[in-house]
């Protein structure tokens, strides 16, 4: 650990003499580049020399054990100093871990309603109000793919655009089936019905991460049904792209021009084709793991929300939060970051 902890700190100090070298900083894009490792690097260099200090006053204290005058001094501050070395060393193995690449995407979120009929559409419609809330607390921008209602207030389908740094890596937990138990307004009896609605979480795709064959692609058009659709009706303009070798289906709808949806629909394709190797590859790697969060397993049962309790439970971590109203108005940040924690210890046991 102290060797990968001296070349962090090299590295630091190599883009921070760069950073100031005007032959290198003058070429295109090179300011750019420089100014995203500095930042990368200034936190985790920031915790090795405070680590490196708490060891230096440690190790001065332990000394001075040996000189009666000193020794109850010594020992009034090795304690805190041990405690304060053990959790800058937790910090830095966390800091140390190797990232996901795609942890710094933009994210395609899917939702669609599943086992429940109406009541699945309704909170299909609820769950895609709680993460756009939780776009706009993160001042995220959302871009609507294509958005189909159910003609009850709930929805058929929508997938929607975060473009944002780092929405990946803050959503990518919620892929998998979100179950709602509660009254419908038309149950007579007052008994409890138990839905459930599919969320996929995947990572926009780039051009140069995805190689699509045009050849590969069966692409029609339609008229569109979506909210801008009357306008739209004597062109059609609504776009459905298949992609033959994975039979994946991609569609867009929202937008007034068959350029425009055909665009959305190929972002979207190629996002869940590159979503689909990752899967691939992390199950030819690792094989399933028990426990593995954000597996891909769409049929898993991650959460439950109980409105009779007004409780909501991941069933992965055993977390449970009572604060079912706040947690649909977009407060999800609190279970967000027990789920990041979980895979960051999941991952250090690995290591």
């Amino acid at each position: 650990m102290l060797e990968k902890l001296l070349e962090i700190e090299r590295r630091f100090e190599a883009v921070e003499a760069d950073y100031s070298n005007p032959a290198i900083v003058s070429k295109p894009g090179e300011m750019q580049r420089l100014g995203k490792q500095r930042s990368e690097l200034e936190p985790i260099v920031a915790a090795i020399r405070e680590y490196h200090r708490v060891r230096t006053e440690l190790s001065d204290a332990e000394e001075m054990l040996s000189d009666p005058e000193m020794k109850e001094m010594a020992l009034a501050e090795i304690e805190p100093l041990r405690a304060r070395s053990t959790e800058l060393e937790d910090r830095l193995r966390l800091m140390m871990l190797p990232r996901d690449p795609l942890d710094e995407k933009p994210v395609i979120i899917e939702i669609r309603p599943a086992a429940g009929g109406d009541e699945a559409a309704l909170f299909a419609n609820e769950l895609f109000r709680m993460y756009t809330r939780y776009a706009e607390r993160r001042r995220w921008k959302v871009d609507i793919v294509e958005h189909e209602e159910s003609g009850i207030g709930g929805l058929d389908r929508v997938i929607f655009n975060i473009q944002a740094e780092g929405a990946f890596s803050q959503l990518k937990h919620e892929s998998g089936v979100h179950r709602v138990q509660r009254v419908p307004a038309t149950e007579s009896q007052g008994r409890i019905h138990t839905s459930t609605v599919t969320v996929a979480v995947l990572p926009e795709a780039e051009d140069v991460e995805v190689d699509i064959d045009a050849k590969d692609l069966e692409i029609s058009t339609f008229r569109s049904s979506s909210a801008g659709g009357q306008h739209m009706q004597k062109n059609e303009t609504a776009i459905r792209i298949v992609h033959r070798p994975t039979g994946l289906v991609s569609t867009c709808q929202d937008e007034r021009s068959q350029q425009q949806n055909k665009l959305k629909a190929m972002a979207v394709l190629k996002s869940k084709i590159l979503q689909m190797e990752r899967d691939r590859a992390d199950a030819e790697r690792a094989g399933i793991r028990k426990g593995q969060i954000g597996s891909g397993d769409r049929s898993e049962k991650i959460r439950t929300y109980n409105f009779p309790e007004s409780r909501v439970t991941d069933h992965r971590i055993k977390v449970t939060l009572h604060n079912l109203s706040g947690f649909l108005e977009g407060d999800v940040q609190p279970m967000i970051d027990a789920l990041i924690q979980e895979e960051q210890a999941r991952r250090l046991a690995e290591e």
